[in-house]
């Protein structure tokens, strides 16, 4: 599994975007969190500002919807250039979940799955085949600058027997809480993609600070066998 770096846009400073992605420009991805203001209490940004994202970003756009009933807006996103687009299992009924799914494959984007802490990891099952992500939240989602949740390394521990069972080269990324110091709990359990917000943007050298972070990454994929991007 290649360890991936994807620093939070939730974190960052919302006046300067595109110079917030140039401070990291070592990551891999960048992590863009939508939120509706009704799914999640906070309210963030749409399709325009995701598309502008896109033509500033030297790196692939990692989206996650928080969003009600995606399907409403899934064409716009798609249109916008992301790298990966996650939804969430709670946002619609299963058949049109899987439909999204892969409607966002034929588009040629990677289709992501993800889930609140307290929903029960089983009901990603059906999903699985049909995604190149499954991303588990580590906080509950809707706000940034939050603590890792104890329960997560059991989840993502859970997830990735699920996937080594049916869909063993998808990603397993890890959001919410993220540092240096407890990044090895989420990489131990068998999470490959690490989104890091206020750990990065908080600090007081960002450039340097995702660097750091890449290194540690590099350490982790050796010690736990996967291999830096």
């Amino acid at each position: 599994m290649i360890y991936r770096l994807s620093p939070s846009l939730l974190s960052a400073d919302f006046a300067h975007l595109a110079a917030e992605m140039a401070r990291v420009g070592a990551a891999d991805w960048i992590h863009v969190d939508v939120m509706d203001g009704h799914f999640v209490p906070n309210l963030t940004l749409g399709p325009p500002v995701v598309r502008s994202l896109a033509r500033a970003a030297a790196r692939p756009l990692d989206v996650h919807l928080m969003v009600e009933r995606p399907s409403r807006l899934l064409d716009d996103f798609l249109s916008a250039g992301p790298g990966v687009l996650t939804l969430h299992v709670e946002s619609e009924a299963p058949d049109v979940l899987q439909s999204l799914l892969r409607e966002i494959r034929s588009r040629g984007v990677r289709p992501g799955i993800t889930l609140r802490p307290g929903t029960d990891v089983e009901v990603l099952a059906p999903y699985l085949p049909l995604c190149d992500l499954v991303l588990v939240m580590s906080v509950e989602p809707g706000f940034g600058g939050q603590s890792f949740l104890p329960g997560t390394p059991d989840r993502i521990r859970a997830v990735r027997r699920m996937l080594d069972d049916c869909r063993p080269s998808c990603d397993l990324e890890v959001d919410g809480g993220l540092t240096l110091d407890n990044l090895s709990l989420a990489a131990e359990a068998g999470a490959n993609v690490f989104v890091v917000g206020h750990a990065i943007f908080g600090a007081p050298d960002v450039p340097a600070q995702t660097e750091a972070f890449r290194r540690r990454l590099a350490a982790l994929a050796a010690e736990f066998g996967g291999a830096p991007s």
